[in-house]
């Protein structure tokens, strides 16, 4: 054991230094954060649907809810079940098994329904493309509103595509007749 101690003390840390950001990214984080706070003024809820991904653009996702992101400070969180969830965020080709599953998904969603493609397989069906296992791109079986092109997007692409879906669907929203 202590000989492997002695290499360990002797080796130092060996893995490569993380990326460094680029210079206007955490600025570009804090307006998108900004934005969505403006318009949301209350929380997301979204439910997220892998529809036959590589899970490269969930991994992605995933890195929303890291302290460097921090989605969920924004009101923003995910959702097991699509009653509770005001956007669908959806992820790769459909494969044909998913077609079905998806669209139940869509049906049990309360309106305004928002839907969300993310990545180049979900918004163009990208190297899969429609064949006899794959229904193609998300809008081939249900609505799209908003698609985030990338393979995989970046977590700030994924933030501002939420955003721009938000935004567009506010935007879209009458204002309330005024009662005085």
């Amino acid at each position: 054991m202590w000989n492997i101690i002695k290499r360990i003390a002797h080796a130092g840390i060996v893995t490569e230094p993380g990326p460094l950001p680029a210079a206007d990214h955490g600025k570009d984080v804090g307006h998108i954060q900004q934005r969505l706070l403006a318009i949301l003024g209350k929380a997301l809820t979204i439910r997220m649907v892998d529809a036959g991904s590589c899970n490269g653009c969930e991994l992605e996702i995933h890195a929303l809810s890291n302290p460097y992101y921090n989605i969920e400070g924004l009101g923003i969180k995910f959702v097991a079940s699509p009653r509770h969830a005001d956007m669908l965020l959806v992820t790769g080709p459909v494969s044909r098994h998913m077609a079905q599953a998806l669209q139940r998904t869509y049906d049990a969603m309360p309106d305004p329904k928002l839907v969300v493609a993310v990545g180049d397989c979900g918004c163009s069906g990208g190297v899969f493309g429609e064949s006899y296992a794959s229904c193609g791109r998300v809008a081939n079986v249900i609505p799209v509103h908003c698609t985030i092109p990338g393979c995989p997007p970046a977590p700030v692409d994924i933030l501002r595509g939420i955003l721009s879906a938000v935004s567009a669907h506010v935007e879209a929203i009458p204002e309330p007749a005024n009662r005085s």
